[in-house]
């Protein structure tokens, strides 16, 4: 399945085909700036998974029956969290 990166995650690309996904970007289909609504119409017409950071398309993708990621910021920072303990587990908080 090919990854379709919402507008803040474009900068991801070339991580995610690294780790072996096909990915375009909301930029790369002409969509820069389109409402939540033609992001979501285009991830659906196009058989993409949608990779973004905003509740509203995620959960438009939903109603839709697309299929989608939300990368939340409280997930980001449980990621940090996790890492920054792993790695300096004698830090005081």
């Amino acid at each position: 399945m090919k990854l379709l990166l919402d507008e803040m995650y474009a900068g991801l690309k070339e991580y995610f085909e690294i780790l072996g996904w096909d990915v375009i970007t909301v930029q790369e289909v002409g969509l820069r700036g389109a409402k939540d609504r033609a992001v979501v119409e285009y991830a659906v017409n196009n058989n993409l998974l949608l990779v973004t950071e905003d509740q509203k398309p995620a959960e438009l993708a939903h109603l839709k029956g697309a299929k989608y990621v939300l990368i939340s910021n409280a997930m980001i920072a449980k990621i940090a969290d996790e890492k920054i303990r792993e790695k300096y587990p004698n830090l005081k908080q």
